[in-house]
């Protein structure tokens, strides 16, 4: 098995080592590792990556390999109750789920602080109770149309409209070969050449006019390397519906980095609000204020923001509609300002565009972009250079 996922991890482009993987072997043999899927992925990250930055590849190659499988082969290992309760949890028809009714946002939370204040117990698979598995708006594990997940991992409903956790995202990886070089082709619609900074290049035609007027004696030019002189700034949307899109945001955050010299990127959640952060690993603690980016990049940049603009329309138009944090102003109070300082400006959206009609949030988001979203494709692309060509006006 260890010599099948040691390969498995080459094939992903994963520098690991025959001693590395000695190492591991070691680590069983002590047996650091009782049977836990869990402890045998902390220890063979502790000893199998030596960088951070390849966490996240490590993550979806390790999910690869041990897809479906719960605990290490041969080895007894009892299974969390928690597990199983989630296992078991109830699978609604569609007719059951049209008769559970929104609560608005008010009194979703005037109703929790009542939860609160009157729970003394845990409760599983219920209509009321804070609790894992039913139908409450309050919990996590199981179904309602607009509730507030506490604790646990998504179910996969994405309906929550405020989520009480700390969750890790991890970076897109700006290293990915792409599986579709026409991005790249796409992307070189938004082009300026500039040579700037020092003269590094040799200059062929001046070096040859040069040594010819010198009767012949070598006259060696030099001039600075031509380059795209195109300001961009990238703000990504992360985490939640969007890791259903992590392969083509990297080809895009690839493409991007190769292609544009003056590129600074950004990430979010959601939607844009007082902070944004540059490294998923330290999101919590490591924030840099909105205005502060305001005020930092130039009108000459030109404002590109990737995400499917999938969320609560709480999210955009409501002080405290954030789904992580209570923002003291709306989500679209933020993204005007940017719109008012970068002018030219586009979304990209993963989604397919006939599928955007059914989101409200994507249609308030098209709205206050003035139209300018595009879907995350090649002809999208290339719509959307040429909207920035023209100053980030509607194509």
């Amino acid at each position: 098995m260890l010599v099948d996922f040691f390969l498995h991890l080459k094939s992903r482009q994963l520098p690991v080592s025959t001693k590395e993987l000695l190492a591991l072997l070691e680590a069983l043999e002590a047996r650091l590792v009782t049977g836990s899927l869990d402890d045998f992925y902390l220890i063979s990250r502790a000893l199998l990556v030596k960088d951070e930055a390849l966490y996240d590849r490590f993550d979806r190659a390790f999910g690869e390999y041990f897809k479906g499988i719960e605990s290490l082969p041969g080895l007894d290992v009892l299974v969390p109750e928690d597990w199983l309760r989630l296992a078991a949890k109830r699978h609604l028809s569609e007719e059951d789920r049209l008769k559970l009714q929104k609560l608005g946002y008010e009194k979703l939370f005037e109703q929790l602080k009542q939860r609160l204040a009157e729970q003394k117990e845990r409760h599983a698979g219920g209509s009321k109770w804070i609790g894992t598995a039913g139908t409450s708006p309050y919990g996590h594990g199981g179904y309602h149309p607009e509730g507030i997940r506490i604790g646990g991992e998504s179910v996969g409903n994405r309906t929550a409209i405020k989520v009480w956790e700390q969750r890790e995202f991890g970076n897109l990886d700006d290293s990915v070969e792409l599986g579709v070089r026409n991005i790249k082709v796409a992307l070189r619609r938004l082009r300026r050449f500039a040579r700037q900074g020092a003269a590094t290049e040799l200059d062929l035609d001046g070096t040859i006019a040069g040594t010819a007027r010198n009767g012949g004696w070598l006259d060696l030019h030099l001039r600075p390397e031509r380059h795209n002189a195109v300001k961009v700034l990238l703000f990504l949307d992360v985490g939640g519906s969007m890791d259903d899109h992590i392969q083509a945001c990297e080809e895009l955050f690839s493409a991007a980095r190769a292609e544009f010299k003056h590129l600074e990127h950004f990430y979010f959640h959601n939607c844009v609000y007082e902070g944004v952060w540059q490294d998923n690993r330290r999101r919590h603690d490591q924030h840099r204020a909105t205005w502060d980016v305001i005020h930092t990049y130039g009108p000459d940049y030109k404002l590109v923001f990737v995400g499917d603009a999938s969320m609560s329309p709480y999210e955009v138009a409501r002080p405290g509609g954030s789904v992580e944090h209570w923002n003291e102003e709306a989500g679209a109070v933020w993204l005007e300002r940017l719109l008012s300082t970068w002018h030219q400006a586009v979304w990209l959206n993963p989604l397919p565009e006939d599928q955007w009609h059914y989101t409200p949030s994507i249609q308030m988001i098209r709205q206050l972009l003035g139209e300018r979203m595009f879907p995350l494709n090649l002809d999208g692309l290339e719509r959307a250079m040429r909207s920035l060509t023209r100053g980030g006006k509607p194509v």
